[in-house]
């Protein structure tokens, strides 16, 4: 049976595990990357990581897969967009590194698409052919698959739903356009609501620094955190409603640290969905849970590593 090593490589962390066929994962291990604020090269972090995993591994694996936060030319395995700074990742040659390293056949794909194909091939969205994946966070990443075929575009950069415009007055965006979705609708933007907020910061009872998703959920129960938070699933909710008008998918699938919310989340989002799409979009529509929560990247990465090389 064929083994693979499956990398996902994020803007704070990698994680590395080798994979089975079966989409198994056999051991894993994660490692900061930027623990010195990204003076050691990300892919320094990630390669000496793997070396010791594959020291200590009782079987070789046959190709490696990787999933990488920013824009990935498929064709190059080159990092041509990012969101943030990540030290020197923009331009960095991943498949070219990792070839030269280990020697084996490399491929890699955005962790949004990653998370889409993993879901498709083992999660939430097994038997599925038309597949949104959205994950919130930070900011907000996504993967489509139609017809059973994940979408990427020209240059395998498509699906970057975070950044097509829900508001062409709306605000700035880092990527250089206005009204991004990611602006209104990812839990950094829910943040950033009670952080500039000194009646709602108050409410929470603690520091700007110490605002995040679990302690506004907290305090749900306060009528005026429970109206920022509904105005904030109303973002998410039109958002995603304008994706369904245009893919036409049987399942939407939310991830990120907030999902874990099913009843103060999950259900009242998937009312809001289902209550704004026409109602033939609406009529085979589920919208659910992402299903693999942390290790959606590793094991897309290996089922694209597949398709690439199907012999493998």
């Amino acid at each position: 049976m064929s083994v693979y090593l499956g990398i996902d490589i994020g803007g704070t962390a990698v994680k590395i595990g080798l994979v089975d066929e079966n989409n198994r994962i056999l051991c894993s291990e994660t490692r900061s990357v930027n623990f010195d604020g990204y003076q050691t090269p990300i892919m320094t972090t990630v390669i000496a990581l793997a070396r010791e995993m594959l020291a200590q591994a009782p079987e070789q694996p046959v190709g490696i897969g990787v999933s990488a936060t920013g824009q990935i030319d498929v064709h190059t395995g080159t990092v041509i967009g990012v969101g943030a700074n990540f030290g020197d990742w923009l331009g960095c040659g991943i498949r070219t590194l990792l070839e030269d390293a280990f020697s084996l056949p490399v491929t890699v794909i955005n962790d949004a698409n990653a998370a889409a194909l993993g879901e498709q091939t083992c999660g939430s969205a097994r038997g599925k052919s038309n597949v949104l994946v959205v994950t919130i966070g930070t900011g907000v990443g996504g993967g489509i698959i139609e017809n059973g075929r994940l979408i990427q575009g020209v240059r395998g950069i498509g699906g970057e739903i975070g950044h097509y415009s829900i508001r062409f007055d709306g605000e700035p965006c880092p990527c250089g356009s206005r009204g991004c979705f990611e602006r209104y609708a990812s839990t950094g933007a829910l943040v950033r609501t009670f952080t500039g907020d000194p009646e709602l910061l108050d409410v929470l009872g603690v520091h700007p620094e110490d605002v995040n998703g679990k302690v506004i959920f907290e305090h749900l129960d306060h009528p005026a955190v429970f109206a920022a938070v509904d105005r904030w699933m109303d973002h998410i909710a039109y958002g995603i409603t304008g994706l369904v008008h245009i893919f036409n998918p049987e399942i939407v699938l939310i991830g990120g640290g907030i999902s874990r919310e099913e009843d103060r989340f999950i259900r009242p989002l998937r009312e809001k969905i289902l209550s704004r799409v026409m109602p033939r979009f609406g009529e085979v529509l589920e919208v659910e849970v992402a299903g693999l929560s942390n290790n959606a990247g590793l094991l897309g990465a290996c089922a694209y590593l597949r398709s690439v090389y199907p012999d493998l």
